[in-house]
């Protein structure tokens, strides 16, 4: 499959729109290939169900196309951003020569070639950024990243259903192999599925991403077109249901009113708003402003399981914000360095499970806000204009695309729910926030050419 994907990738960009071309690329590659499956080639990143469909969107855009691709955002801050990004790996290396030694155990130190490796993974991973930009910028082709998403979610919900009712067995039928934990998988006396995708609070959480798609959209339709909305929004929420994830479920209940009633100014506020507390969220955590125990006490009154998972995952965290401040500019780097051992045999103690916290203790400050910052400058670039610019009008689609990212960026603190899909999102409103500065700018030169007074002709 792996290899049959670059096929599949020219197909559909010979055949669809750049914009939908795109979205399929790279959203049915994270669907359908197989999870912890690569090419482990010398040099090079591994070529998995990520950086292949990343590559072959960005061959077909430049290659096929012939398009040119830009890779650096209009604003400083953004260029920054990706600076921050794409060199911190070199800093952790040269920060994380040293090894680990414990009793029956070591962990090398990093090398030269750790650093080259880790820079090419992440401007892999920024391919989808960069294309959402230039393809994804306009009103049509965030409405066709939408109606991908909902289309994907028809499609994804056979399986769910299956793996629902026989237990998650598809990529054991199709690879032959079972991704994660089976005991995970259990829930309210029945399984939570997991198809193709690392774990099910992924499925989970792609399940939620459809939802709020069908949502935008039903809000955007003829009132023709309004009870089919309904119905797919109807469907997608009970697969939703299946899943059997309890997060995604506040997401929805939380965020799918605003999107179904919130004007766009006030989603792109309240966006920008979650964007900023997920970028301060290690902050708040190490200073204490977090009321974790009545967070726990909550989860308990809920589900004394659920509680207690949730227990275990701050405790970890605690531990782990802790080994990060031992390196906090440029953190512990990889081999799970970043990790609490045993002091004896020098196997892993804790477990992170919140993405901000892995971002944290492989690559410290710097690395976590060249990561998040440039997963959120967009967002937050909206929402000044949406506070300060009285006669902004959002595109609708935009908006209630921005809330979805929010959501996903508050996914960051308790899962790794980074996905490609993630940066599609960032840079279609990254490229969106460009084109309407851009078209403000020319508004405003033709309004000062206008008001020019003319000049006596002798």
């Amino acid at each position: 499959m792996l290899l049959v994907w670059p096929l599949v990738s020219v197909l559909l960009w010979q055949r669809l729109s750049p914009q939908r071309a795109l979205v399929w690329t790279i959203l049915g590659g994270y669907l359908v290939l197989p999870p912890l499956t690569s090419f482990d080639l010398p040099v090079v990143p591994n070529l998995d169900k990520v950086s292949i469909p990343n590559l072959m969107a960005l061959f077909c855009a430049m290659f096929i196309l012939k398009d040119r691709i830009s890779f650096l955002p209009q604003s400083w801050v953004g260029r920054l951003l990706i600076v921050f990004y794409l060199t911190t790996p070199i800093a952790t290396v040269m920060t994380n020569l040293d090894p680990l030694w414990f009793a029956q155990h070591m962990v090398p130190g990093m090398r030269i070639y750790d650093s080259i490796a880790s820079i090419a993974y992440q401007a892999i991973a920024l391919i989808p950024f960069f294309l959402g930009r230039k393809y994804l910028a306009t009103a049509e082709g965030a409405r066709d990243l939408l109606l991908i998403l909902i289309i994907a979610g028809f499609a994804y919900s056979v399986p769910i259903i299956i793996e629902s009712l026989v237990s998650p067995m598809m990529n054991i039928w199709v690879y032959g192999f079972f991704q994660h934990d089976f005991f995970q998988t259990l829930r309210q006396g029945g399984y939570r599925p997991v198809v193709f995708l690392p774990h099910g609070l992924w499925v989970a959480f792609f399940s939620l991403m459809t939802v709020f798609a069908a949502m935008i959209i039903g809000r955007q339709s003829t009132n023709v077109d309004r009870p089919k909305a309904l119905i797919a929004c109807l469907y997608l929420f009970f697969i939703l249901t299946v899943c059997k994830s309890a997060g995604p479920m506040i997401y929805l209940f939380l965020i799918g009113p605003l999107i179904l009633l919130a004007p766009s100014r006030m989603q792109l506020l309240v966006a920008g708003a979650l964007a900023v507390v997920v970028l301060l969220y290690p902050l708040l955590r190490g200073i204490h402003a977090i009321p974790v125990d009545q967070i726990l006490d909550f989860a308990h009154a809920g589900s004394a399981e659920r509680g207690g998972s949730l227990a275990f995952r701050i405790y970890n965290e605690e531990l782990l914000l802790s080994r990060a401040a031992e390196r906090p500019w440029f953190g512990w780097g990889g081999y799970g360095r970043g990790f609490l051992h045993n002091p004896e045999t020098g196997e892993i103690s804790t477990i992170a499970d919140g993405w901000w916290v892995i971002v944290l203790g492989n690559s410290g400050w710097f690395g976590y806000i060249g990561e998040f910052g440039l997963t959120a400058l967009s967002l937050l670039l909206l929402a000044r204009r949406a506070l300060f610019e009285r006669t902004f009008v959002a595109n609708p689609y935009h908006a209630g695309i921005a809330l979805i990212l929010a959501a996903n960026m508050v996914d960051f603190l308790p899962n790794a729910t980074s996905i490609p899909f993630t940066w599609l999102m960032a840079g279609a409103l990254l490229g969106y926030v460009e084109h309407e500065s851009h078209v403000l700018r020319a508004k405003t030169r033709i309004e000062k050419l206008i008001r020019l007074p003319k000049r006596t002709i002798i």
